[in-house]
């Protein structure tokens, strides 16, 4: 696995890609490269053009506009058969009649190889698949779900490209599974050392597996970064939606750099801001694990007075509903050994600090 902080060498770079259909742009001019090894999850929601940019950096379509380059060759004329990538799609696409060696076998079969070869080549795909050599005279149909996606991963390994692209290969399985082979992915992922390029609507897979996370909207990238950096700065409202929950507060900066408390219900007590004596509005951000529940005695950078309103069990976490005095509402979510000891309908009094928010330069 690459080392998210390293830069790396690009093993695929693209440059201005555009991508119409009629009048519709499906793709806005993007610029991307991904280093050679890594783990890069493209993200977004239906029709930010994730699935479209995918099936152009592996030939499956046609640019309207711009360049893909494979380190120093130019790849977007050349046909996908020729190109050294691989997808493994939603769909699995496994042939129905053959036995799971004989798929992992086709495209060795379609090279030329031996039948020994293929053979030999199969087994050893299955053991790094974790599926037992008998397997290989298993009939498709005698497999489960989760089976079936990893011959379609051994067979797409037996081409053995430089970058698979997966198309959201996950997203059919139930929960359990699903989280199963998101781990199992990412160790194939380093015992490979392979380029990923996965796609998903589901940030959860992406948080799990990536080395790289790049979050498209309405064919652009809003931001590219480790998981870490996207969910703790964010540069939009888009993006820090999109992460999870979280409360955003407008703000507008006052001559000393601190947000005017007029717009929120927010006594602010002092600190040396980081965006002192910046002549900006924005949004004011704070995930909803770093707001807690304050004692009149107790003190913190934000704080905030109302009534909680709902509570919410998440399993191992506990989600609650404030109101302010204003009308605004606050998210707060705690572990449940640390869960608020009183009931719906409290006047309650929530802090948090400045080390924990984030300023996003945007209305």
């Amino acid at each position: 696995m690459t080392d998210p902080a390293d830069p790396g060498t690009p093993v695929l770079r693209l440059h201005q890609v555009t991508k119409t259909f009629g009048e519709f742009t499906a793709l806005h001019g993007i610029d991307l490269e991904i280093r050679e090894g890594e783990f890069l999850t493209i993200v977004g929601p239906s029709g930010s053009g994730k699935s479209t940019l995918i099936r152009l950096m592996v030939g499956m379509d046609e640019l309207t506009a711009g360049e893909i380059w494979l380190r120093d060759q130019r790849i977007d004329q050349t046909p996908a058969n020729e190109r050294p990538t691989c997808m493994v799609f939603q769909s699995l696409a496994l042939f129905p009649h053959m036995t799971v060696g004989r798929n992992i076998e086709f495209p060795l079969k379609i090279r030329g190889v031996s039948p020994d070869e293929r053979r030999q080549r199969a087994l050893e795909l299955l053991q790094l698949l974790r599926l037992p050599d008998d397997y290989y005279d298993k009939q498709i149909g005698q497999c489960s779900g989760g089976e079936k996606q990893r011959v379609a991963l051994a067979r797409a390994l037996a081409f053995d490209p430089e970058i698979l692209f997966f198309d959201e290969p996950l997203s059919a399985l139930d929960y359990r599974l699903r989280k199963t082979l998101e781990k199992e992915l990412k160790d194939l992922h380093a015992r490979t050392g392979k380029t990923f390029v996965y796609i998903t609507h589901s940030l959860e897979e992406a948080m799990v597996m990536s080395d790289r996370i790049a979050i498209m909207r309405a064919g652009r990238f809003e931001q590219i970064a480790v998981a870490d950096e996207i969910y703790a700065r964010p540069v939009s409202r888009f993006v820090a939606e999109f992460m999870g929950e979280v409360n955003l507060f407008e703000v507008s900066l006052s001559a000393s750099g601190e947000p005017a408390s007029e717009l929120l219900d927010i006594n602010v007590s002092g600190g040396e801001y980081p965006w002192k004596n910046r002549d900006e509005s924005g949004l004011l951000m704070v995930r909803p694990e770093f707001v807690r529940f304050l004692s009149a005695s107790d003190t913190a950078d934000f704080v905030v007075q109302g009534s909680l309103q709902d509570e919410y069990a998440l399993g191992s976490r506990i989600q609650y509903e404030v109101v302010s005095s204003t009308g605004r509402r606050v998210t707060v979510e705690k572990l449940r050994e640390d869960r608020y000891l009183g009931a719906p309908g409290d006047d309650v009094i929530l802090g948090w600090d400045l080390e924990h928010t984030h300023l996003i330069a945007e209305a």
